[in-house]
């Protein structure tokens, strides 16, 4: 059995996204990496589907067009992190992928940005309306402050990263890869102290991060 072969019959799409850093909802709906998408619209399982710009094939045509590879590149990385046995009729030092060009850094550095802004400004969204107050009296919670505090900045970050000025969104990623690393850190951390939480222990508390 080839790569291809292999690979498409033991790899998901669903598992090569996660693995990837793209978070996936329980219903199997995540944002699409390929458009500008604020609200997730791509269906992933064993293939993909985007109701939004209509993307749509199996895990190897996902990795080839999410990490800018060839489909041969894209099934050995996949092989390769799955650990997915095959039939190599090539010498072994010819299965490497090639090294990532700048340019494919950088384009995994914007889609890895953009997906955690994306994920912060929806988390946003809710605090605003789940913990706004019920009575002029009553005490603001501290999550409700922060959507305050922190949506218009996120909408700029985004509309920067949908921009069309190339200098403008690599300056950005420069000065912010930093912060979005700590957004995702603490966005992971607030949902293991709320499962904590429901699971009867004391949830860890997170402070807000700055810019």
């Amino acid at each position: 059995m080839n790569v291809f072969e292999a690979v498409k019959q033991s790899v998901t799409t669903r598992q090569a996204a996660e693995h990837f850093g793209i978070r996936v909802g329980r219903n199997g709906m995540c944002v699409c990496p390929f458009h500008a998408d604020k609200h997730p619209s791509m269906k992933v399982d064993r293939r993909f589907h985007c109701f939004g710009c209509q993307a749509d094939g199996d895990v190897i045509d996902f990795v080839s067009r999410l990490e800018a590879v060839s489909p041969k590149e894209a099934a050995l990385v996949l092989a390769q992190a799955f650990s997915v046995p095959y039939e190599d009729k090539e010498p072994p030092h010819r299965r490497k992928p090639r090294q990532e060009t700048p340019e494919q850094q950088f384009r995994r550095m914007e889609r890895y940005c953009f997906r955690v802004l994306c994920e912060y400004r929806n988390q946003l969204g809710r605090w605003k309306r789940d913990y706004a107050p019920k009575t002029p009296d009553e005490d603001w919670n501290p999550l409700f402050v922060e959507a305050l505090q922190k949506q218009d900045y996120v909408d700029y970050l985004l509309d920067t990263l949908l921009s069309l000025d190339m200098e403008e969104r690599a300056a950005l990623i420069a000065s912010c890869g930093k912060e979005v690393r700590t957004i995702e850190r603490r966005m992971a951390e607030l949902e293991a102290g709320a499962t904590a939480g429901r699971d009867g222990r004391h949830p860890r508390s997170a402070a807000a991060p700055e810019h």
